[in-house]
């Protein structure tokens, strides 16, 4: 279970919000994004120990899933939690209500923030990229995917510059090898230079990649 004894449970223009503030200042905003069946705490495994200008923020996802937790899109028997960019799109604009509003409560600067997400979440955190580069910094993508549709945009170069971390497992039985190889060439035709951590594991992020998903963010 993640440590959650230095975060805050808080209710925030109706989302569900994990918290843990920023120990330094100048903070920076991190989004932390769960996958299906997760929820506001499932993120924090990842977040221990990264580095301590961070602001977090995870929010539980909208929709509730067919088993246990929340999806970002409304359900759909069958189909994994596997959504297309079209099921997504509402979401990431809610999103960036949310950054918007949270920033101007919490009074930090959130102009362009970072966010990081595992296996759905990760392809959440690609369409915010995309569709938003100008609020998007950096972005870490555990055990994700680039949701069908997005390749389209990729030929703007929305990421043009932009380093961006993905982490995956050789035996990641949910998102399979193959298709997090493939994302990674629609992110590079989009402009990113990729920082890439493949692992033997199945869908989960290794300690080693771990590691060097810290190594990123306190560049």
């Amino acid at each position: 279970m993640p440590d959650l004894s230095d975060t805050s449970l808080i209710e925030f223009n109706g989302w569900t919000l994990r918290v843990r503030e920023a120990a330094v200042k100048p903070s920076r905003l991190l989004l932390l994004l769960h996958g299906y069946t997760g929820d506001e705490n499932s993120m924090w495994v990842f977040a221990k120990d990264l580095p301590r200008h961070y602001w977090m923020v995870a929010p539980r996802a909208p929709y509730p899933s067919e088993l246990r937790g929340y999806s970002w899109r409304p359900l759909q028997p069958g189909t994994f939690g596997r959504p297309s960019l079209e099921e997504l799109i509402p979401q990431a604009e809610a999103l960036i209500r949310l950054v918007d509003a949270y920033q101007a409560s919490a009074g930090i600067d959130a102009s362009d923030f970072d966010v990081m997400g595992f296996s759905q979440g990760g392809a959440m955190s690609n369409v915010l990229a995309f569709l938003y580069p100008q609020r998007v910094r950096k972005m870490g993508i555990l055990a994700g995917f680039v949701p069908s549709g997005l390749d389209v945009y990729a030929k703007t170069h929305p990421l043009e510059g932009k380093r961006v971390f993905v982490t995956h497992g050789t035996r990641d039985d949910m998102v399979p090898i193959d298709r997090a190889r493939a994302s990674v060439a629609v992110l590079e035709q989009a402009g990113a230079k990729i920082v890439y951590c493949e692992d033997d594991v199945g869908h989960k992020v290794s300690l080693n990649c771990l590691r060097a998903l810290r190594s990123y963010l306190e560049d």
